[in-house]
């Protein structure tokens, strides 16, 4: 899926099915047709399938952020 797809078939408040990637200090990383997101203060066992909401999408940097759902 190209980035445009993305943002043109996904809105804030859309859930969405992902896997955690990864875990940093602030968050973990949530991986959803080939673009990684971030659920911003929660640390998600890495390979977990979460259903996330998203909360907000940045075109210009092409990122966007969730909450667990």
């Amino acid at each position: 899926m190209k980035w445009s797809d993305f943002t043109s078939q996904h809105k804030p408040g859309d859930v969405i099915d992902g896997v955690v990637t990864g875990t940093v200090d602030f968050g973990s990383w949530v991986e959803y047709a080939g673009f990684t997101g971030l659920v911003h203060g929660q640390t998600l066992p890495v390979g977990a399938a979460v259903a996330v909401r998203i909360l907000a999408i940045d075109p210009e940097r092409e990122r966007f952020s969730l909450e667990q759902v």
